[in-house]
């Protein structure tokens, strides 16, 4: 008998301001040359952002349930350092680095090691459901804000 309580999906993790995302390349994310194929880092990146917020306690799915909107990329930047391949196991590490009223700036990077594959930084912006730009929720913010003054202090 298996305990179906450890049957969950496995979860990223915050360390310090950084927030830890694993996952492992699959035949389906690589192209006929055997190299993940390019789209493929948005959709790695794309998980470890939904992960970081929800980790923070964001509930994005009681927002859009609400009515009350939803992030869509406004703008994104990707560089690429070196290709992944079949069966590598990465981390997506993800970090805020500014927040606005209604976004909020991630620096992304998909690492095989110590070893940068790519790095992005995208703006999410939160739109209500017709797609207008909205002041994201307060309690949000507070957190957002927090996590980015955290990462503001001088270490130890």
């Amino acid at each position: 008998m298996t305990d179906v309580a450890q049957d969950q999906p496995c979860s990223g993790r915050f360390e310090g301001t950084e927030h830890r995302f694993a996952l492992r390349v699959y035949f389906e994310d690589t192209d006929l040359s055997g190299v993940v194929y390019h789209a493929n880092y948005l959709r790695f990146m794309e998980r470890a952002r939904s992960d970081m917020l929800r980790v923070a306690g964001i509930d994005q799915r009681a927002a859009h349930e609400a009515g009350e909107g939803a992030y869509a990329v406004a703008d994104l930047a990707i560089r690429y350092h070196a290709p992944a391949r079949l069966d590598d196991a990465l981390i997506v590490v993800s970090r805020l680095t500014q927040v606005r009223a209604a976004s909020v700036v991630i620096q992304q990077r998909v690492m095989r090691g110590a070893q940068k594959l790519a790095s992005a930084e995208v703006t999410a912006a939160f739109v209500t459901p017709g797609g207008r730009p909205r002041r994201q929720p307060a309690a949000w913010l507070a957190i957002y804000n927090r996590l980015v003054s955290l990462g503001d202090q001088p270490d130890p």
